[in-house]
């Protein structure tokens, strides 16, 4: 029996109450103008930021764009990038296959810069920037379109600065590891054989300026743009950026896609943009009773919309906003999947299709990837792969440092994706097939042992060392087969492994733990510091070992506290990791107390994250960490506020999905939970854990409501709604912001000095 029947079994089993709830409208009404509350979530600058870590940023999922000084030079720089835009070389690593800069636009005034302003228009994804010189001013309006591949500046002036220039200046096409490596003088990391491409050619066509570079393994990138003047005081700029390979067409299509911009115009660009944008956020809400959180979450909305879209790019380590870095690719040893985990609760699963269609549609590269020997029933990836999903090898378990995890690691985001949408047919059709030939690798070198237990051999733990019986593994092994039966058994599949799958189950090591919790595994400690919890994995995001099991709680809090014990080489996701981790076990306060380390230390003034370069896992995962102190859904059951810290008193949330396609929102006003509402979208088992006290249930129809300890099963079915609320208490199904002092906490301000 799968582990979501049992839980449903023992429900059942040990029930307190039978409740039958007479037939009531479930609407609750949203009190919320949507314009005005994000304008107060917005970033704004009250001086010009002076490099990437500070600037404006904008994207459309393929597209990307950066505003901000250039720091010693008297112009406005504005930063391009293209997703799509990688080499193409047959050394499959991040000299061979790494995305590429292409360069950025100058804006020189005619005046000295003295001064400017910029803002973030989040709920129109606008920006707008004003430049103070010792000649005038330039007002600037720039969008990066929701639709078209178009970007858009729209320039006025005041003053004498009618008569300022734009000038393009072209990026080195060679691997960002390249460049960093070359500007720091480690030549010596740089291959030996790596060979440099062309330089780029500049052309004026027609009224069009193109700047094409050519790529030694085929393909090639185009830059083009043009300008148009609507008075002496109003210019604007339109710029297209085009990738084709193994064509190379770039230059035809980038020149058709600017002349169609300038044929709709400016005015129907901007509210087709806005429509798009405007139309994004309400798929859900959140509203917290701190400023700095609460910009923080919808500024993490906003950049993943800007990052990604369903038809478009994976999102890699930077997304569009790509600069010199180290990691200039996707890394699946955790940054893609922590990347993605906000998009389930958020209700913007259409986005989330970026990284499905990365692996679905990419399955011939992903059997690449895996040893010749071994290729014919598995899959895996490597530790970074260009957006096609192409990496080095895995390596082999028992020589080396094979990751061998990382593939079903991704697997488990799909899954997430999966029960969030309860879509049956991708279940059968790709989700089963991909994590069956994932978790073949594994079978391919498990070993009984003396104990009469299965075994691994030696396997990388991300970041750490080489060990048998890596928990890392142990843990997505076990999730993958477990995985499996449930979903063979959901679809009815004869699958001849499912024996295999319960074996493994039955017979699996358990993980190597000590007096401190989880070791990294068998016979080695957790004995240096670790940023990564890669070891910790059974507990977030797996949930295998979790509170609702006798002694897993232990576990959990030793685990959690001696990793966090050494803390010289804990980072930022370290933060976000201890953070959801705190959740999973019901300690808001200790959740909130991990996440602010994150904004305490290692936050950019814009939301953004480095290490030794930019990294866009971080600042996203600490929107999930929101999301797990909020609402939690693993294991079959819908846990309504299962960590909110004390300091949270009044929350509330409206239309965040949880697994089983659940719709949720719900209220709390003076640290007490007022109401709730879910909606079924797919009529799976609806399973709520509350701490209201004697709740009724109302619908549209008369439910049977199970009880046992605080956790309710609800008969609802696919379309059906239900309101819940404390007895005798009286109510108003509202949701509206939470009223604040402060607001607009990102972006860069000017410091009053105290003397």
């Amino acid at each position: 029996m799968n582990s979501l029947n049992k839980l449903y079994s023992y429900l059942l089993l040990s029930l307190t109450s039978i409740l039958f709830v007479n037939a009531h409208p479930t609407i609750i009404k949203q009190d919320i103008d949507w314009p005005q509350f994000m304008s107060q979530q917005d970033m704004i600058w009250e001086k010009l930021p002076e490099y990437w870590y500070d600037s404006a940023f904008l994207g459309n999922g393929k597209l990307g764009l950066m505003i901000y000084k250039e720091p010693g030079e008297n112009y406005i720089r504005l930063e391009t990038g293209n997703c799509d835009v990688h080499d193409h070389r047959a050394k499959r690593d991040v000299f061979g296959i790494p995305r590429l800069l292409t360069g950025h636009f100058a804006l020189r005034p005619k005046g000295e810069i003295i001064s400017g302003q910029m803002r973030l228009d989040l709920w129109n994804a606008e920006a707008s920037t004003d430049i103070t010189t010792t000649k005038g001013v330039i007002h600037l309006k720039t969008i990066v379109h929701a639709d078209d591949m178009i970007i858009v500046v729209k320039a006025t002036t005041e003053g004498d600065e009618n008569d300022f220039k734009w000038e393009w200046i072209a990026a080195e096409a060679n691997s960002p590891r390249y460049l960093i490596f070359k500007r720091r003088g480690q030549t010596n990391k740089i291959p030996q054989d790596y060979e440099l491409n062309p330089a780029p050619t500049i052309s004026r066509n027609r009224n069009i300026s193109l700047s094409v570079q050519k790529l030694l393994a085929g393909g090639q990138t185009t830059v083009g743009w043009q300008e148009t003047q609507q008075s002496k005081k109003e210019r604007t700029l339109w710029i297209n950026l085009t990738h084709t390979y193994p064509q190379n067409n770039s230059s035809e299509i980038c020149k058709t896609e600017i002349q169609n911009a300038i044929h709709k115009g400016y005015d129907s660009l901007q509210c087709t943009h806005r429509k798009w944008w405007n139309a994004y956020y309400p798929s859900s809400f959140i509203t917290l009773p701190e400023a700095q959180k609460e910009n923080f979450y919808w500024i993490q909305m906003y950049k993943l919309a800007s990052a990604t879209r369903g038809d478009r790019a994976l999102i890699d380590n930077t997304g569009p906003w790509l600069t010199e870095t180290p990691w200039p690719n996707a890394w699946w040893n955790l940054n893609v999947q922590l990347t993605y985990w906000a998009l389930n609760a958020s209700d913007h699963l259409d986005l989330a299709a970026s990284l499905e269609n990365a692996l679905y549609n990419h399955v011939d590269q992903l059997r690449l990837n895996i040893p010749a020997p071994y290729r014919h029933n598995s899959l895996g990836i490597g530790v970074a792969s260009n957006l096609e999903c192409m990496t080095s090898e895995v390596g082999i378990p028992g020589k080396g440092k094979a990751q061998v995890g990382l593939l079903p690691w991704a697997c488990h985001n799909l899954w997430l994706i999966y029960r969030h949408k309860m879509d049956d047919d991708v279940l059968r059709h790709k989700l089963f097939p991909l994590l069956k030939e994932s978790i073949n690798y594994y079978l391919h070198f498990l070993k009984q042992g003396s104990d009469g237990k299965l075994h691994l051999p030696t396997t990388y733990s991300p970041e750490y060392d080489v060990v048998e019986d890596c928990n890392f593994d142990l843990a997505l092994l076990r999730w993958g087969c477990q995985t499996l039966v449930e979903s063979a058994h959901r679809l009815k599949i004869q699958d001849p492994l499912i024996d295999t799958w319960k074996n493994v189950l039955l017979n699996l090591t358990p993980y190597p733990m000590d007096e401190n919790g989880l070791l990294i595994g068998k016979g080695m400690p957790y004995a240096f510091s670790h940023r990564h919890y890669s070891h910790l994995l059974a507990i977030y995001p797996l949930y295998l070992i979790n509170k609702e099991q006798p002694n897993d709680i232990e576990t959990i809090e030793k685990s959690l506290a001696f990793w966090q014990s050494k803390p010289k080489a804990l980072l930022g996701y370290s933060c976000t990791g201890a953070s959801s981790i705190s959740s999973a076990i019901g300690k808001g306060n200790d959740a909130l107390t991990y996440l602010n380390k994150l904004f305490g230390k290692y936050l950019s003034p814009t939301t953004m994250y480095k290490e030794s370069g930019p990294v866009i896992e971080t600042p996203l995962s600490g929107a999930q960490c929101i999301h797990d102190m909020l609402l939690q859904s693993w294991g079959g059951k819908i846990r309504i506020f299962p960590a909110v810290p004390d300091t949270w008193q009044d929350v509330a949330y409206c239309g965040l999905r949880t697994e089983g396609a659940f719709k949720v929102s719900a209220s709390r006003k003076d640290g007490k939970t007022q109401f709730i509402h879910i909606k079924s979208l797919a009529g799976e088992p609806c399973i709520i854990t509350t701490d209201m006290p004697n709740p009724i249930f109302k619908g549209e129809r008369t439910f049977t409501v199970s009880s046992s300890d605080n956790t309710y099963q609800i008969d609802l079915k696919k379309g059906e709604e239900v309101l819940i609320y404390p007895q005798g208490v009286p109510q108003n199904f509202v949701i509206s912001p939470i009223m604040k002092s402060s607001k607009n906490c990102f972006g860069l301000k000017i410091v009053q000095s105290n003397t």
